[in-house]
């Protein structure tokens, strides 16, 4: 007896999609991980050797398909509510940031400008610098912690509830 992938769709298609979601919890991401699965069944459905071993089979198309799917997710994480969000140029809005990120120390300037100005991942930046991703991420933290210093001392700047620096520039310097 032989098996079609029509088949395995028909008895197992509804426990697999279940099954996705409970792991991913995103619906786009579990149609789009059961497309691969099937895709993946179908392709190789003649190497499946013991016909009564069909779901097993299948569960670890799925389980390695889960792990692709994490695996090729993205890996950088907000450290902070206050992110600044790369390539944005609403930083200039901001008074004295050039001469705030400027002023920071070495290594702290260097990963602001990688990371938010130039808007590599963090992953990217610890590559370029021959430095560790725990590296770069409290480096990052270092440099956001003096900024927010700087802008509340100098320009008398607030961070509110979202984490966004607000309020209306009061710098003796700039105005």
């Amino acid at each position: 007896m032989k098996i079609e992938t029509a088949d395995i769709w028909k008895k197992h298609h509804t426990e697999i999609y279940f099954f996705i979601l409970k792991k991913v919890k995103d619906e786009e991401a579990t149609r789009e991980i059961i497309q691969n699965v099937f895709l993946k069944i179908h392709q190789s459905i003649a190497s499946l050797k013991d016909i009564d071993k069909v779901r097993a089979w299948v569960f670890a198309i799925v389980r390695n398909e889960i792990a692709n799917h994490f695996n090729l997710a993205p890996t950088t994480i907000p450290l902070a509510s206050h992110e600044f969000s790369p390539n944005n140029d609403s930083y200039q809005g901001f008074c004295c940031f050039d001469r705030f990120v400027t002023n920071l120390p070495g290594p702290y300037k260097e990963v602001v400008e990688l990371v938010y100005l130039q808007g590599k991942t963090q992953i990217q930046v610890a590559e370029v610098l021959n430095i560790s991703l725990a590296n770069v991420k409290a480096r990052i933290r270092r440099a956001k912690s003096l900024l927010i210093h700087n802008f509340n001392a100098c320009c008398k700047f607030e961070i509110n509830n979202d984490g966004k620096l607000v309020g209306d520039s009061n710098c003796s310097i700039c105005n």
